[in-house]
Formats: structure tokens, C-alpha cells, sequence
């Protein structure tokens, strides 16, 4: 996924605020998801929600104003309730910004763990 970086992306020196780090990754699941053919508002209609379990990211460098980011996705690993999401941002000269994990867990619309529908699985494994 490509990521225009804009002044409001920023803090007052030019540099991506670390923050939004986690938008840009939200945003690269959710094309993940919609790449494999899934719509998470269509999951969430049917009751399979996910829900942010653990995040790790590692800041490697600096993001700028008018950089273009390159968000790699990946599943690293998925089980019967949750999925292990792998990230890697670079930047247009594919320098690498940063490295991040995100372990989604699957819910119901109780916020209640449930498994992760099968055909689910293998759409996007």
C-alpha cells in the first residue's frame, strides 16, 4: 500500500508523528483484508469483528512531509482466534522506516472471543 505523506500527518518539525504510525497500519490490514476479497464492514454486518490485541513497532527512521510510504503487509501467522500481522514501511527510496507487529484477535459483536470463520481463514492465508 502507498502513503502520501501530508503536512497534517506531521508535527511542527516535518517529521511523521509516531502516532499516526498506527493509522497508516490500520489502513494497510484494511487494504490487506479488501486485496484477499474480505470487507471488514462486511465481517463486522455478520458479527466477525477484530480487535487490537498487541502492537509492537520499531522506529528505524524518520518519515518526512512529502515522503511516499511503501506499507508491505503480511500475516506472519494465524490461528483459530487470532492473526499475527507483519508490517514494514519504506520510503520512496526504500529506506526502511519501520517494522511493526499486530496481533488481531477475532470477537463477537459481545466483544466476546470466537473463532475465526474457516473459509475466512483460507481467503486470506
Amino acid at each position: 500500500m502507498q502513503k502520501k505523506i501530508y503536512y497534517h500527518d506531521t508535527d511542527c518539525g516535518g517529521v511523521v508523528y509516531y502516532s499516526n504510525y498506527l493509522k497508516f497500519l490500520e489502513e494497510a490490514r484494511t487494504e490487506f483484508f479488501a486485496g484477499k476479497g474480505c470487507s471488514i464492514r462486511e465481517l463486522a454486518g455478520q458479527g466477525t469483528l477484530f480487535v487490537v490485541a498487541r502492537q509492537e513497532i520499531d522506529y528505524k527512521a524518520s518519515a518526512v512531509y512529502g515522503d511516499v510510504l511503501d506499507i508491505q503487509t503480511k500475516i506472519g501467522e494465524i490461528s483459530a482466534v487470532k492473526i499475527i500481522f507483519e508490517h514494514k514501511i519504506y520510503n520512496q527510496n526504500n529506506k526502511l522506516i519501520t517494522e511493526a507487529k499486530t496481533i488481531l484477535v477475532c470477537v463477537d459483536n459481545n466483544l466476546k472471543p470466537k473463532a475465526i470463520p474457516e473459509e475466512l481463514r483460507k481467503q486470506i492465508s
